[in-house]
């Protein structure tokens, strides 16, 4: 694999990461009908195009981060990595830079909501589990609400 840069989302990639997404979240083995239920909150409009990252190896996209910041807190509302990609550093390398952009713009509180098969991946770098919330796509589901404390 070459390496591996950070760049700034470009006006038309929404359907290309969107599918990103999804192809990720089946990582978990998730069927195509829970897919399927997932897609619209896993749709990348254009409005958060300004506030996604994008890891890319040789031309192709590898993930990407969707980082929210609102004065002391922040929220991580996405990070995927494409399957063939996983295991590789792409996903450390995505949560070193959004640790690193949440504590430069003044983060305290990073949340997130995290698909339980990633909650060990996002507890290695320091969230704790703080709660559950409901799924926004699938009835019934919850999801581990997860926070970084970025005072220190």
């Amino acid at each position: 694999m070459s390496a591996v840069v950070l760049r700034a989302a470009r006006a038309g990639e929404e359907a290309e990461l969107t599918e990103l997404a999804l192809r990720s979240k089946g990582h978990w083995g998730y069927s195509a009908e829970f897919l399927d239920g997932c897609r619209p909150e896993l749709t990348v409009r254009p409005d958060q195009l300004v506030d996604i990252l994008v890891a890319e190896s040789d031309g192709m996209l590898a993930g990407f981060r969707l980082l929210l910041v609102d004065g002391a807190h922040g929220e991580l509302e996405a990070l995927f990595v494409d399957p063939p990609f996983i295991g590789t550093g792409v996903g450390r390398l995505l949560m070193d830079e959004v640790l690193a952009t949440a504590r430069a713009r003044g983060v305290q509180t990073l949340i997130l909501d995290a698909d339980p098969g990633a909650e060990a991946f996002y507890a290695r770098f320091g969230a704790r589990t703080t709660g559950l919330i409901p799924s926004g796509s699938i009835p019934g589901r919850s999801l581990p609400r997860m926070e970084f404390d970025l005072r220190a």
